[in-house]
């Protein structure tokens, strides 16, 4: 076995993992490596870089850059063009970001799950009662960002972006061993709501859910950096209208995604959980009448 297979062995151990993960300081580490990623030295980004390597598949073929100022700027890494065009479909939602499919299905009422046997509230995740009848019984699904992969995420669809509303809060890690652990986790996290409106009206939200060494949650229409410092809940006002595959923003590190769509939307057929997706691919639609 390879050395990346047995490192791979030993954190995928529960107990280890879930002890290496969340067992710290989690707010106090998620704030040091938001500074330690910035350091712009030649020895400590590359150091950082071939150990990153060596605990994941990071590959970074695909990057427009071949050299990176600091690990912050191999984060946060744009792609060569091209590589990521959104599905043309009007009709069809793409995926915003790359990502491993989690959980997903139908909205029950206003229950979903992080995980088979584990519900939360759609209230308690995005805050607004009003917002939450426009998902009942609708569709969500679940977009996991592992650490290798690329951190940025783009519209969906042909967007009207309404409001964003960050909500302060903890900073578990969003692995599925820490989702079998930790009930409600996704509302325990810090969080952006992005309430978008389709062409047709229909809501489609976006809620980013930053994660542990997740320094912060970056959107271009607001021009704002959303972390720790921003305490909330607090309501960002705009009327920002973005064309499907336009980037929205990015995370300094893997996270997540949750999309919420209208009961008038199924899922494609290449939606699957623990399967691969890339940004601009297939993720909803609305079903042939």
């Amino acid at each position: 076995m390879t050395v990346k297979g047995l490192i791979s062995a030993f954190t995928q151990q529960e107990d280890l993992n879930f002890l290496l993960t969340n067992r710290i300081p989690r707010a106090a580490l998620t704030r040091f490596m938001g500074w330690f990623s910035k350091i712009e030295n030649p020895l400590v980004r590359d150091a950082s870089i071939a150990c990153w390597k060596l605990f994941s598949d990071l590959d970074l073929s695909e990057a427009k850059k071949t050299e990176f100022r600091s690990l912050h700027d191999c984060f946060t890494r744009e792609l060569k063009p091209g590589l990521r065009p959104a599905v043309a479909d009007p009709a069809i939602i793409a995926s915003p970001s790359d990502a491993i499919i989690g959980a997903h299905g139908r909205i029950a009422d206003t229950e979903l799950f992080q995980i088979k046997g584990a519900p939360y509230s759609l209230l308690d995740l995005i805050g607004d009662p009003a917002l939450v009848e426009q998902h009942r019984n609708g569709r969500f699904v679940t977009l996991r960002l592992t650490s290798s992969m690329y951190h940025r995420f783009h519209a969906p669809a042909d967007l009207t972006i309404d409001k964003v509303t960050f909500i302060h809060g903890d900073v578990w890690n969003v692995n599925p061993i820490a989702l079998k652990r930790v009930e409600r986790l996704f509302c325990k996290n810090e969080r952006a709501v992005l309430r978008t409106r389709l062409a047709s009206g229909e809501a489609l939200t976006l809620v980013p859910v930053a994660a542990i060494l997740v320094a912060s949650i970056r959107l271009h229409f607001l021009d704002v950096t959303l972390n720790a410092q921003s305490r909330g809940p607090v309501d960002f006002p705009c009327e920002a209208h973005v064309k499907k595959g336009d980037e929205l923003g990015w995370f300094e590190h893997g996270s997540t995604i949750i999309v919420l769509a209208s009961d008038n939307f199924e899922f494609c057929d290449n939606v699957a959980e623990g399967t691969r997706i890339k940004c601009g691919e297939p993720l909803l639609r609305k079903p042939v009448m």
